[in-house]
């Protein structure tokens, strides 16, 4: 899975770079690496995720 992008005629390579880094992004690579950086055990996972599922109900929830 190769991300491409082209630099066009009139285009600097910092814009080419930002759409890059933008569709970088996007696909998911860095959440991916993230989670499979090191094992977890799934009792481990499963306490992780009921924790974060927790803080956001409570951030979806929060009046004001």
């Amino acid at each position: 899975m190769a991300i491409r992008v082209e630099v066009k005629n009139n285009e600097d390579l910092n814009g080419a770079l930002r759409r890059f880094k933008t569709k970088v992004a996007k696909s998911g690579i860095p959440a991916d690496l993230k989670k499979h950086r090191e094992y977890m055990k799934p009792g481990v996972r499963k306490r992780e995720e009921e924790k974060e599922n927790k803080k956001n109900f409570h951030k979806r929830n929060k009046r004001g």
